[in-house]
């Protein structure tokens, strides 16, 4: 069945982290008729390790078989796999990092990676899955995309940024044309582009692939608005998400402010006006603190087609965080002790971002200023032009003197951290260094906690997916006199 089919989702489960929003999330959203979507972030980092830990349960092997084109399927599994798994304290294998001109091993990968992850969460079932990416990880989404597609991924979300390019990315990757994003370069004297060829990578002729409908993030009517003018620019809906959410959040408008805890201060301001966005016409989703049977029928009664959810779904059973984090936090929540904060300096990139303040991470100043900086994973580098044609790389989080080296300021590095090991960290995939030093996790959650809370309540020794679903249909479907599907 077409997406375009098929009704739209009242319920979208956040692509949250780097894996935390798995495929066997996803599986069990999507099974359940809602919107399950896995997250892109890293993925090829996230298959390259868990191939390099043997692949117990032979998952990624089995979605390898599925892939269209065996040969690079066989290669990148030659690269990586190691049956049984490396050695306990053994450093991972690095991989290629992102640059405006990827060699051919690293899209081989990143083909591969996000075929799989979709591949898996659309396995057994006819429902629908969604992929999420990060708008300022430009350089890996045009490979990244064409691997969902190959895997019929129903939906692309993206925000973090303003993704005008890909509507038109996801049309030319559905017909195997060449698809390109211009690139964001500091201090740049020209344009850059990162392209990728489907017709070179395949070496084959190939029927056109199911174009997914694309769904923009957004924090801002104005900019729902300025992206609907273009048919070129123009998404199938939006995600209208306020800073409640967890992750990365849209900067408050203006001087940002920080009050006595040293957390931005948001106001009325960084509020999106919703009949605004209403009149531009396309289906949207609300999205940050909007957990509750409750919050869904208020998001329908504001126009929204429904709502977006993160923290429940990322402390349900089928999380990508380890175990012992996600029973760390539920207890914490039944004890009240529970804190999220929202971190200006945290991110790389600039944004502020959400973080749990809990022991043994990073969201202490202990184990901070005891982690070593580095950067040798660099999904959130920037690139900077060196000299007219020739671009170097650089973040926030990697060593003070280097970042200064290639351009960046000691006030730009001040309390940055490495979300890219942390959250591997927080999925079980933590790198341990030849120096004997493991990285530590950061986890994030959104601020508004009373939706958790409340399925607490109804779920007090924990919940799955499905309950969820259930859980945030129930008054909707009750008015409608519908049952949920089993």
């Amino acid at each position: 069945m077409n997406t375009l089919e098929k009704e739209l989702p009242i319920v979208i489960q956040g692509g949250m982290g780097i894996a935390v929003s798995s495929w066997q999330l996803a599986r069990a959203v999507s099974h359940k008729g809602q919107l399950g979507v896995v997250s892109g972030t890293a993925i090829d980092a996230v298959f390259a390790r868990r191939l390099q830990d043997g692949d117990p349960t032979g998952d990624l092997r089995r979605a390898a078989a599925a892939f269209p084109f065996p040969e690079i399927a066989e290669r990148v599994l030659e690269r990586y796999f190691c049956e049984g798994g490396i050695a306990e304290g053994l450093q991972y294998a690095t991989i290629p990092k992102l640059i405006i001109k990827p060699n051919p091993d690293a899209l081989e990968l990143n083909v591969l990676a996000n075929f799989a992850e979709v591949w898996l969460a659309k396995e057994g079932h006819d429902g629908v899955v969604g992929i999420n990416y990060l708008e300022k990880i430009q350089m890996g989404t045009p490979s990244a995309a064409y691997g969902a597609m190959l895997a019929s991924v129903d939906f692309v979300l993206m925000g973090a940024g303003i993704p005008a390019e890909i509507p038109q990315l996801l049309n030319h990757l559905a017909a195997h044309q060449a698809a390109s994003l211009n690139i964001t370069v500091d201090e740049a004297t020209s344009q850059y582009k990162s392209t990728f060829y489907p017709k070179i990578f395949t070496n084959r002729t190939l029927p056109p692939l199911l174009r997914p409908k694309f769904l923009a993030i957004i924090s801002a009517h104005v900019l729902a608005a300025y992206l609907a003018k273009d048919e070129i620019t123009k998404p199938d809906g939006f995600i209208v998400e306020g800073f409640n959410a967890g992750g990365h959040n849209a900067p408050p408008r203006g001087t940002m402010i920080l009050d006595e805890d040293g957390q931005p201060v948001f106001g009325p301001r960084d509020e999106a006006d919703l009949e605004k966005v209403a009149k531009v016409g396309l289906p949207f989703w609300l999205a940050g603190g909007y957990s509750t049977p409750e919050l869904v029928e208020k998001a329908q009664s504001l126009g929204a087609v429904g709502v977006q959810v993160g923290s429940l779904f990322a402390l349900a059973k089928e999380t990508g965080l380890t175990a012992t984090l996600r029973d760390e936090m539920m207890q914490n929540l039944r004890d009240g002790s529970l804190e999220v904060r929202t971190d200006p300096f945290a991110s790389p990139t600039g944004f502020p971002f959400k973080v749990v303040s809990l022991p043994d991470t990073i969201s202490t100043s202990q184990s901070y200023t005891q982690r070593p900086r580095l950067c040798d994973l660099g999904y959130l580098r920037i690139p900077y032009e060196r000299t007219p044609g020739t671009v170097g790389y650089r973040c926030a989080a990697e060593p003070v003197h280097v970042f200064i080296r290639k351009g960046g300021t000691v006030e730009d590095a001040l309390g940055r951290k490495c979300l890219c090991n942390a959250l591997m960290a927080d999925i079980g995939l933590a790198n341990t260094r030849g120096t004997g030093y493991t990285e530590l996790p950061l986890v994030t959650l959104g601020a508004d906690l009373a939706g958790i809370n409340s399925a607490l309540e109804r779920f007090p020794q924990g919940w799955g997916a499905a309950e969820i679903v259930d859980y945030l249909m129930s008054g909707v479907l009750a008015l409608r006199g519908k049952s949920l599907p089993s």
